[in-house]
């Protein structure tokens, strides 16, 4: 157990966070640009990568991170990160990543797509019934009690409205949505990360404490979701493309929608933020690194 990171606070103003609300549907509106029908059309002619990838983003992972946390038994707040930055969707840099490592860049956009449409179901269900499980196999006094409807209104806001907006705005003006779906969210992730710059300047001291106590975790936590991408695919026996591309799909999470979610229904004070912040930065570092080795690596198949 990682003792005293439980007295850890957090400070973000109101005034940020609904900041930080409009930027995360910025962001998720300049990735609905990418989007098309066909990409969807795409899961029902090649359903057997997008079936593993299912498989690895909403089973496999959050598995893995049942036995990751039932296994060191972190404080509550920290198992509560972990459980949260598993159910949410894949990133939205992980099509750049995936394109960078040689990978299936098709396969990658659609799972996308199918991961951030279906997280509006999805990340409330997953975050509740494995936090859930996990108390109660530990025998933990402690438990949550946070509202599967009010969590999935939000998710509806920050991620259903913008994506089924941007998707709208994508097929009445294609040229345009070209034009501006690299811009656009590029803009937008800039402000957002921003934003988090800010949390973590305001909060130095916090965050100083934490990394050397939970910096160690997040790296595993995010080794065995790249490695369970990657393990999937060649259980489904995808090409080596495919493989790579749910590895990166798989470890590449929305961390910012967890952050999001977390200032919204937990208290600020809560160190599960601190984990959530860390994944954020780690798995840049580890999915660029990752997809430039890749990069430099040939496609025997």
């Amino acid at each position: 157990m990682i003792l005293g990171i439980e007295t850890i606070q957090i400070h973000f103003d109101p005034g940020s966070l609904q900041l930080m609300n409009v930027a995360l549907g910025l962001i998720m509106f300049g990735i609905a640009l990418e989007i098309r029908l066909s990409h969807f059309k795409h899961l029902w002619q090649s359903p057997k990568p997008i079936l593993a990838g299912v498989l690895s983003q909403f089973v496999v992972l959050q598995l893995l991170t049942f036995l990751l946390v039932y296994w060191l038994k972190p404080e509550m707040n920290i198992a509560l990160g972990m459980f949260l930055v598993a159910a949410c969707p894949g990133g939205n840099v992980s099509n750049f990543m995936s394109h960078l490592a040689k990978g299936n860049s098709a396969l990658s956009v659609s799972l996308t797509a199918l991961s951030s449409v279906g997280a509006v179901f999805m990340t409330p269900l997953l975050f509740s019934g494995f936090s859930s499980l996990y108390f109660e196999l530990s025998a933990s006094p402690e438990g949550i009690e946070v509202s599967f409807f009010e969590m999935f209104k939000v998710v509806v806001f920050i991620l259903a409205i913008p994506l089924l907006l941007g998707m709208t705005f994508a097929h009445l003006y294609p040229g345009r949505a070209q034009k501006l779906s690299k811009g656009f969210k590029l803009g937008s992730m800039v402000f957002f990360v921003a934003l988090v710059g800010v949390m973590i300047a305001q909060n130095r001291a916090a965050f100083q404490f934490s990394v050397l106590s939970l910096f160690g975790m997040v790296v595993l936590h995010n080794a065995l979701a790249l490695t369970s991408g990657y393990g999937v695919g060649a259980l489904f026996k995808l090409k080596p493309a495919e493989r790579r591309t749910l590895a990166i799909e798989t470890g590449i999470q929305n961390s910012g929608l967890g952050l999001l979610l977390i200032f919204t229904f937990f208290d600020q004070n809560q160190s599960m933020a601190v984990v959530a912040a860390l994944w954020g930065i780690w798995h840049l570092v580890s999915g660029l690194g990752l997809a430039f080795y890749w990069s430099k690596q040939p496609i025997n198949s």
